[in-house]
């Protein structure tokens, strides 16, 4: 799953002001100078839950000879931890080493942002209320249509579409995810739409047209509020909204109901995060104290020490971002259009192995 912006970009999220912590951010363990930085331990009180890891690890075995020969010996020990410990204290025993990730705070403060799989209606034919198409790639000589020419039927009788909504919204936040669930109410089929490709034009994210426009005040964004704002205009305004977008991206149906990411994995949510690859290459396990969330999209002041796998990029995930897989459907929507909050990282690697010293930045 290629996505060139998240829900973040979407709602253009907070940032806080000088050594917040409302977001769960945490200053105890001085300042960092790299992204990875080498630590001997881990020193977390955090509550602990692995139960996610085997499944993903599993997954990635099984689909990924390649992936397999390089980490299998780091999720075997890592596995026999989890087992036999959990405690991050003791993973020198174990031969893992350690690298914490700086945060751009430089304070080890790593944002989280959330993403998920939307689940959108369609129907296989057009009629007067499911009437906006859902279009494969076209082939384009040189640059694209832009949403507003396509909006204006630029892609019409060229046979690309795939299925029509009742929302344009719905179909942009497909798009906003990179793929997404489409449910055919017309015959009741479920099928999953992969990414396919883009138009080439620049992402502008709607949430900050909105603040910028003094339509949604900016510590009152969120996806929820998007939609609200969405539910009050007619189909002009909100068709003149994401035509601010020029952005457009195209899906191809795949016969599988499992949600792949960059690498090729199916994706588990809880378990998985998009990542940058320069400086977490995918398969890569992680060590994180995951921010927790109430049911309005707060930090409720708990973290979860999680393990990790980073198995998806994304154009707006670079250096100490993540963005966390929150699943399929609407409630994973809500919470992961919530999601831009803080939590400690580290990652791990296998002495002697392959991937040893995990603090080097080695691409992949």
């Amino acid at each position: 799953m290629f996505r060139k912006a998240t829900i973040a970009m979407l709602i253009l999220g907070l940032v806080g002001c000088a050594r917040p912590t409302d977001h769960g951010q945490q200053y105890i363990d001085g300042r960092f100078d790299q992204v990875l930085n080498q630590v001997s331990t881990v020193e977390s009180d955090k509550p602990r839950d692995y139960s996610q890891f085997e499944q993903q690890m599993e997954l990635v075995l099984e689909r990924s000879p390649s992936m397999a020969a390089k980490y299998q010996p780091l999720y075997q020990h890592l596995q026999k931890w989890a087992e036999e410990s959990g405690d991050p204290t003791q993973l020198s025993n174990y031969g893992i080493q350690i690298a914490q990730m700086g945060g751009a705070d430089e304070f080890g403060n790593v944002m989280f942002t959330g993403y998920f799989s939307p689940v959108i209606e369609l129907r296989h034919e057009s009629n007067e209320t499911f009437r906006y198409p859902v279009y494969a790639m076209p082939k384009c000589e040189e640059q694209c249509p832009t949403r507003a020419d396509i909006y204006a039927g630029a892609l019409e009788g060229l046979g690309l579409e795939l299925g029509y909504s009742a929302s344009m919204l719905d179909i942009f936040m497909m798009e906003v995810q990179g793929s997404g669930f489409v449910h055919f109410e017309d015959n009741d089929q479920l099928q999953y739409f992969a990414y396919n490709g883009k138009n080439g034009h620049p992402y502008v994210s709607i949430g900050k047209v909105l603040i910028e426009r003094d339509e949604v005040p900016r510590e009152k964004m969120s996806l929820k509020a998007i939609k609200d704002w969405v539910s009050q205009q007619d189909d002009a305004s909100v068709r003149e909204l994401l035509e601010q977008n020029p952005s457009f991206v195209f899906f191809k149906p795949q016969d599988s109901l499992d949600v792949m990411g960059t690498a090729g994995i199916p994706l588990q949510a809880h378990a998985s995060v998009a990542a940058d690859r320069e400086y977490l290459p995918m398969g890569s396990v992680l060590l994180a104290e995951v921010p927790q969330l109430d049911s309005e999209g707060n930090w409720n002041g708990q973290h979860v020490l999680k393990l990790l796998m980073a198995l998806d990029t994304g154009g707006a995930v670079k250096k100490n971002h993540l963005d966390l897989y929150h699943g399929m459907g609407p409630q994973a929507g809500l919470d992961a259009g919530h999601y831009k909050h803080y939590g400690r990282v580290w990652k791990l690697g296998l002495e002697g192995s392959q991937t040893g010293s995990p603090w080097q930045n080695v691409g992949g």
